[in-house]
């Protein structure tokens, strides 16, 4: 869009009457992978695959990288940034050009990007006003070079200083049809208060559309937590690099749809801060699945050991087993007790059982160990937890078998519960293991409440999978993957009908049996949780938001694979 350089007066009295806003629900129960609508521009790694996501200490050693050492410009990047957002103001707002836009400014580098979209929709004919909430004096560098820029094409700049200008200019303000949020960046770390949260809240109170610019003023960047108040975006434009506080709920909602811009900082600047964060994409899920022969057979695929099940637990048996085989495993093997061996072998034919115990065994204990142990060889990997009970004599049976494992090993449900107590047996693993917990779980692991680890998931998956050297799977909207080199997968895919009973025992089931068809571990537990949520979406999209079964789930796998792997062929 060009900026042509002629006065457009905005007079109050030609305000048109806002319209009322409706707000599209479809959108949230399609999936929120469905908000990503332009992260193209978005910085990516591995040739591609991942994309990146960045602390708000890191996009500022980012900004001042580009802008001291490679020598672009400060200005040039705000006004790259402004330009680009006022473009996408346009694309997504198609009756904008009949509206009037509303801009709450702070005097920063944030409001320094508003000044430049006022400038760019001023100069497309598009009636703007600016709200300044501070005086023009105070406003400094790159972002008063752009105000100063406003006043010649007489722009409108209302300053809100204090109570009793915000409470004179209300009326006018509720003229806005369209808000343009540019009043606190990423650099926020404490509570909203005074003058900025009355706006904040004014703003929201008026169920008018916003696009925020760079992040919602009031949202943390680094997790997604509001600072006391937050602007409810309908769509957020970002800047060269996501950040982490998009992906983490409720920061995800905060943001609403997101679009990620390139405006010129260079490739190897990013790389340089050594970003540990990583969005999954498709592409990067893609490049990790396994590839098969023509001539491939059962055998070339994996052999992976459930060790699962017990009464009035047999659907949890059931579910992970077919989450195994449904992700591909060449072969699978359903270790229960023998008392439910009748049930499992009638409902996955495609599996073999190892009964263990007697036909009257309800559940799994230590007495059983050898016949696990002798069962490992020539498998995997091997999964245990869903269904088991919380027996004594199973955790016992659990321990045992975590001392001597010489294969990769899934962890979920009551085997975590297992270990809650007897956390130094993950420690001297032979092993690599993947934990699967959900907050109530990771609280048990941990010892930390449930709402402080919602809080701060990151932090908790990561210092966890770090002390004891494990993959931490830590279950919600965005699933949260922590490895132990500290790196941390952030899912996008899933919904909320997946808050159901069997959900978990298929995830544990699928990575199990990608493990069996030989990926990493790293790889297994992220494709795992990335294909699970997509698989759901695909679902919701075609069913509804709720009410379909785990079962269903599985059952949807084979398409999700397809579509994964014919979205990267050209022409497919």
């Amino acid at each position: 869009m060009e900026c042509c350089i002629w006065p457009v007066i905005i007079m109050k009295s030609a305000r048109m009457k806002p319209k009322k806003w409706k707000l599209d629900l479809k959108l949230y129960w399609r999936g929120f992978s469905n908000r990503f609508q332009n992260l193209e521009s978005g910085f990516y790694g591995n040739k591609g695959k991942f994309m990146y996501l960045v602390t708000a200490q890191q996009m500022q050693e980012i900004d001042r990288t580009t802008i001291e050492t490679f020598g672009l410009p400060g200005r040039v990047l705000m006004e790259n940034a402004g330009r680009s957002a006022a473009d996408i103001l346009i694309e997504t707002f198609p009756d904008i050009r009949r509206q009037h836009v509303g801009i709450a400014a702070g005097r920063g580098n944030n409001g320094g990007d508003g000044f430049v979209i006022a400038r760019c929709l001023s100069c497309a004919g598009i009636a703007v006003t600016v709200f300044l909430l501070a005086e023009s004096s105070q406003v400094k560098g790159d972002a008063a070079a752009n105000l100063n820029l406003l006043h010649p094409l007489n722009i409108q700049i209302v300053e809100i200083i204090d109570n009793a200008a915000f409470v004179r200019e209300q009326p006018d303000m509720r003229c806005c049809d369209v808000w343009v949020d540019a009043l606190l960046g990423t650099g926020l770390n404490a509570d909203v208060t005074g003058l900025y949260k009355d706006v904040i809240d004014f703003i929201n109170a008026q169920s008018r559309p916003v696009l925020a610019v760079d992040i919602p003023s009031g949202l943390n960047a680094d997790t997604g937590r509001p600072c006391g108040v937050c602007i409810r975006a309908h769509t957020t434009v970002t800047f060269g690099c996501a950040k982490i506080g998009h992906m983490m709920f409720p920061g995800a909602e905060f943001s609403g749809r997101l679009k990620i811009v390139d405006i010129g900082i260079p490739p190897h600047i990013v790389l340089g801060t050594a970003p540990s964060h990583r969005l999954l994409t498709l592409k990067f899920i893609a490049s990790v699945l396994p590839s098969r022969n023509p001539d491939s057979h059962k055998g070339s695929h994996g052999h992976a050991l459930l060790l699962v099940g017990s009464t009035g637990k047999a659907g949890a048996a059931v579910l992970a087993g077919l989450g195994a085989l449904r992700s591909g495993a060449g072969l699978v093997t359903v270790g229960i007790p023998g008392g439910i061996n009748s049930i499992i072998q009638s409902r996955i034919p495609e599996a073999m059982t190892l009964p263990l115990g007697d036909s009257h065994e309800t559940f799994l204990n230590a007495m059983m160990a050898q016949t696990v142990t002798a069962s490992l060889q020539g498998k995997k990997c091997l999964a245990m937890g869903p269904g088991i009970g919380m027996f004594p004599e199973t955790r016992a049976l659990i321990l045992r078998i975590l001392q001597d494992i010489t294969i990769p090993v899934v962890i979920d449900a009551d085997a975590l519960n297992a270990v809650c107590d007897n956390l130094d047996v993950l420690k001297s693993l032979k092993a690599p293991a993947i934990l699967t917990p959900h907050p109530g779980e990771m609280s048990r692991l941990t010892g930390a409440n449930v709402s402080d680890i919602q809080a701060d998931r990151i932090g908790h998956a990561r210092r966890f999978a770090r002390t004891y050297r494990v993959h931490i799977v830590l279950k919600g909207a965005h699933t949260v993957i922590a490895h132990p080199d500290g790196t941390v997968d952030i899912n996008p895919t899933g919904n909320p009908g997946m808050a159901a009973g069997g959900m978990g025992d298929i995830l544990t089931g699928m990575i199990a049996g990608l493990l069996a068809q030989g990926l990493s571990p790293e790889a297994a537990a992220s494709a795992g949780v990335y294909i699970h949520g997509k698989a759901a979406d695909m679902i919701s999209g075609d069913r509804g938001p709720f009410g379909f079964l785990a079962s269903e789930v599985a059952d949807m796998l084979p398409q999700v694979f397809r579509n994964i792997l014919s979205a990267t062929i050209p022409g497919e």
